[in-house]
């Protein structure tokens, strides 16, 4: 495995993610277009896109408890990780009894009932909730990558404004206070 992904869990990661929201959207949007043409693409939109959200779901799972096992730590982020994991095992549970509710009871075309909507809704919010605190693992508690060079104050550019770079002989263009725009040549 490359060396900068400790594990396969962020490349299965955002396939539930995105399926699921889709799924989300698309059965509210059948419910919403009932009784019209694009209603029965909006339903096997929905449908389809449940499925495959559940079964992304798996292999994500599988791998996030290999990552759960195998990624350095600190007490705090183990406290984290810990919440993530109920999050996520939850969520697959609902996602697996939702799709597969669905694959028995629905043919692909048949327009979802609003309470299922609900619900599917709902596994969305499961999902998000799960998502969240994966983010939080990554963003917050760092796991899963490489550490970041330390800041060393100026690095050369502002990021408010366009400024002359010290080496070259490039026009920039500030905005004073005032406004007003001022160019600086360099020969």
């Amino acid at each position: 495995m490359p060396e900068i992904i400790p594990n396969l869990h962020p490349l299965f990661v955002h396939f539930p993610i995105t399926l699921v929201s889709l799924s989300a959207l698309f059965h509210v949007a059948a419910v919403a277009t009932r009784g019209k043409p694009c209603a029965t693409h909006c339903a096997i939109l929905a449908h389809t896109t449940l499925w495959l959200g559940a079964l992304a779901a798996l292999p994500t799972v599988f791998f996030g408890w290999q990552a759960f096992n195998s990624v350095s730590h600190d007490e705090a982020s183990h406290a984290a990780m810990l919440v993530h994991r109920t999050w996520a095992l939850a969520t697959l549970v609902l996602l697996l009894v939702l799709a597969g509710w669905d694959a028995w009871r629905s043919k692909v075309d048949t327009n979802p009932a609003i309470w299922f909507v609900a619900l599917v809704i709902g596994g969305w919010g499961l999902v998000a909730t799960t998502a969240w605190h994966g983010g939080e693992l990554v963003y917050r508690h760092g796991l899963g990558v490489m550490s970041l060079p330390a800041s060393e104050g100026d690095h050369g550019h502002d990021h408010g404004h366009a400024h002359e770079h010290p080496d070259t002989n490039a026009t920039s263009t500030e905005t004073h206070e005032d406004g007003h725009h001022h160019d600086d040549h360099q020969h």
